[in-house]
């Protein structure tokens, strides 16, 4: 049975961490930097594997287990993403893999969520969002990378209800020690990883697995977990 004390304990104690944190960058000036686009540093540290990731929007991803039937750049608010139809091997499940990869070191996270539910309303004139849960998994490291801590991958899982088709949807935000759906922790993760001198890349993962109309969203969870698991390893390995 959940220790519904002990959780709001933890809760309260990461809420006052976060705090704590975000006083100490309120302090040497960061936030007001983000928020108006301008950085603390005129010239930060670069993003090593820009290459990499702006290689995505063009190419899409080679996920194994998975074949790609069509790949496509796609404007989504104001940015394009990579749009890839994919079908599973040996199955009929198939599913719409969207990413925005980071285009240059000062590009940084911001409305995607938003935007995707407006691409969703304007491609199939409704996009009702339902049974909204956060969710979490756990990603194994690449075999060719010296570290081999699992990272742990926070997003938001829910259903999108469209004339034609209802999906089953996963977003997070990838990162080289995991993911989460919130802009702000890939703020703090990229502060810290500054002063070190280094930067935190990211990519905007959006799922959509298509599912029974009107159905229960958990029964696509095993898949949507899946595939989740599939991209962030392949990113991890490759772009991040």
């Amino acid at each position: 049975m959940i220790s519904f004390s002990k959780f709001f304990k933890e809760n309260q104690l990461s809420q006052v961490a976060a705090l704590l944190l975000l006083l100490l960058l309120l302090a040497i000036g960061g936030v007001p930097g983000y928020l108006t686009g301008r950085w603390q540093w005129k010239q930060p540290p670069p993003v090593t594997t820009l290459k990499e990731l702006k290689q995505i929007r063009n190419a899409g991803l080679v996920l194994p287990g998975w074949q790609t039937i069509e790949q496509a750049e796609q404007q989504i608010g104001e940015h394009k993403w990579s749009l890839q139809i994919l079908k599973k091997e040996g199955s009929e499940s198939q599913a719409i893999l969207l990413l925005l990869p980071q285009n240059g070191p000062m590009d940084q996270p911001e409305v995607e969520w938003t935007d995707v539910n407006g691409w969703g309303r304007s491609r199939w004139g409704k996009w009702d969002i339902a049974q909204y849960r956060s969710a979490e998994f756990t990603v194994q490291p690449p075999v060719k990378l010296i570290s081999k801590v699992e990272t742990k991958v926070e997003a938001r899982f829910f259903r999108a209800v469209t004339p034609q088709q209802t999906f089953a949807v996963l977003q997070w935000y990838a990162m080289p020690g995991g993911g989460n759906p919130s802009p702000f922790h890939w703020f703090l993760a990229d502060q810290l990883a500054q002063w070190r001198k280094q930067r935190t890349p990211w990519v905007g993962v959006s799922i959509l697995i298509p599912m029974e109309p009107l159905g229960q969203v958990e029964t696509s969870w095993p898949l949507a977990q899946s595939i989740g698991k599939t991209v962030q390893a392949k990113l991890i390995a490759d772009s991040l």
